[in-house]
């Protein structure tokens, strides 16, 4: 897969502690930079219509928007306040015209050990704000998560499971492959194949797996400076018919995150178009 700056999204996470919403895109900007993925906190900090207008005015793409999800709850009016959270993720994606919509479905709740019930509220969940999605023309990107975060943020793990999420909700909702969760699946060659082949690909996130993880949230690495070959990766993803954006998403207390954030963006670029 050939990597050049106009393939080349920032999710905002990646420079969070460095700069709001206008100054990120507005330095997404200067350096060439034209596709981002905006979160939620970061647009409600300055407001929907004005994170509308910043990302307008600087002629940037959104990749997806982050995030939804978190469905499961310990009872009906957490479930249902939930599903109306994510129809109000569903809206404002589409004013800050988002390509899709990422979920993070959730874990177990507080106190359960269920983890069968726990997809079971998952998959309810998302077949509650389906009609609106497609209503408002917003796909929703499952977003399967490393096992280690089962428990609190995703009990979809695996590339398979979210497909056959996909399979059974039908159209409008697909996946969002990020290297950092899916890498060590020794089915991943056959899962890209069935989502390429199922046009199920929404989006393609990368940043790299370090030896040692200090902190399994917040010390992802720089590509390159880990063990994922994203070449090997990038290669099924391209086999596989997905030919849209690819998003950098990097948390790092300990060491991107306290760099100038233009250094960072160089060193993002530099990788980048060296990985391919």
């Amino acid at each position: 897969m050939i990597m050049k700056i106009e393939d080349l999204s920032i999710n905002l996470a990646t420079v969070r502690q460095q700069w709001n919403l206008q100054e990120a895109v507005e330095a997404c900007a200067r350096h060439g930079i034209t596709a981002v993925d905006p979160w939620r906190d970061q647009v409600a900090a300055c407001g929907l219509a004005e994170a509308a207008r910043i990302i307008k005015a600087n002629g940037m793409r959104v990749s997806g928007y982050c995030r939804g999800g978190m469905f499961p709850a310990a009872d009906a009016a957490g479930r249902q306040a939930a599903i109306d959270d994510n129809r109000r993720a569903i809206d404002e994606a589409a004013t800050v015209g988002a390509q899709c919509l990422v979920l993070v479905v959730g874990g177990l709740p507080p106190g359960s050990r269920d983890m069968p019930a726990a997809r079971h509220m998952v998959a309810d969940g998302l077949a509650a704000i389906l009609a609106h999605a497609r209503a408002s023309n917003m796909p929703l990107a499952i977003e399967p998560l490393h096992p280690m975060y089962a428990a609190d943020r995703a009990c979809v793990n695996t590339l398979s499971q979210a497909l056959d999420l996909c399979d059974d909700l039908g159209e409008g909702v697909g996946v969002a492959i990020d290297t950092y969760h899916v890498w060590w699946d020794p089915d991943l060659a056959a899962q890209i194949a069935r989502a390429g082949a199922a046009n199920r690909i929404l989006g393609y996130h990368i940043c790299d797996w370090l030896v040692p993880t200090k902190d399994i949230l917040l010390d992802r690495g720089m590509m390159g400076d880990g063990v994922i070959d994203f070449r090997h990766v990038g290669s099924m993803i391209e086999k596989a018919g997905y030919r849209g954006l690819v998003e950098v998403e990097i948390f790092s207390a300990e060491n991107w995150w306290k760099r100038p954030g233009d250094d960072v963006l160089r060193t993002v670029i530099e990788r980048f178009t060296a990985i391919a």
